[in-house]
């Protein structure tokens, strides 16, 4: 592709929306200190479809370049704004998956956690708006190529899953309120994931 030809596709439409959105989309994950459960999770009811809606119409992009692409969201990122979700959602942020390409036709369930999906999609999204921002064309198209590459075999499925927990959230009346000073506890019977995060479980304790 020339660079006549990256041009006109990394500032078309469809993209610049996506962008417009994605924008959106992480500064709600970013900023979730600053409103209520029930803002935030109401404000993820909106921008979750959308935010579907605009990478499933981003056009066909072939990657330009040799070198990989640089990475912004470090692991200390990710980490600290997967707590301040997870303090928010308290026990409400596990939920039951009810597709999973490995069990699907097993009779295990999964659980899965709403903040780790959301902070995912976030860690995709974040590093592509930002290095489009960059402003270099080619940075753009490939980063734009990438970004879609993940959508389709990763964070849209994840998208779609944790919408709909953040659906029956909403539908159920769910009142954070009441979590507020229940805060997770290791070995409670919690997700494994989350006994790993507090580096115990109740599997170890038995062991000592």
């Amino acid at each position: 592709m020339s660079d006549s030809g990256i041009h006109p596709l990394v500032y078309s439409k469809n993209v610049v929306e996506f962008v417009t959105v994605a924008n959106e989309y992480c500064a709600t994950i970013e900023n979730v200190a600053r409103h209520t459960p029930q803002e935030n999770v109401s404000k993820l009811q909106k921008i979750l479809p959308l935010l579907y809606l605009k990478a499933a119409v981003l056009p066909e992009v072939e990657p330009v370049m040799d070198e990989e692409l640089e990475k912004f969201v470090s692991e200390l990122d990710y980490n600290t704004v997967h707590q301040k979700w997870l303090q928010l959602l308290h026990r409400n942020d596990s939920y039951y998956e009810v597709f999973d390409p490995n069990i699907q036709f097993g009779e295990e369930t999964v659980t899965a956690s709403i903040s780790e999906n959301l902070v995912d999609i976030y860690q995709d999204l974040k590093d592509f708006i930002t290095s489009y921002s960059i402003g270099n064309e080619e940075v753009m198209n490939d980063s734009l190529a990438e970004c879609i590459f993940h959508f389709k075999e990763f964070w849209g499925q994840q998208l779609v899953n944790v919408l709909r927990a953040v659906h029956m959230l909403l539908v159920n009346n769910t009142d954070f309120s009441e979590e507020e000073n229940d805060e997770p506890a290791p070995g409670k019977g919690n997700p494994k994931w989350l006994d790993n995060f507090w580096g115990t479980n109740e599997e170890d304790d038995l062991d000592v």
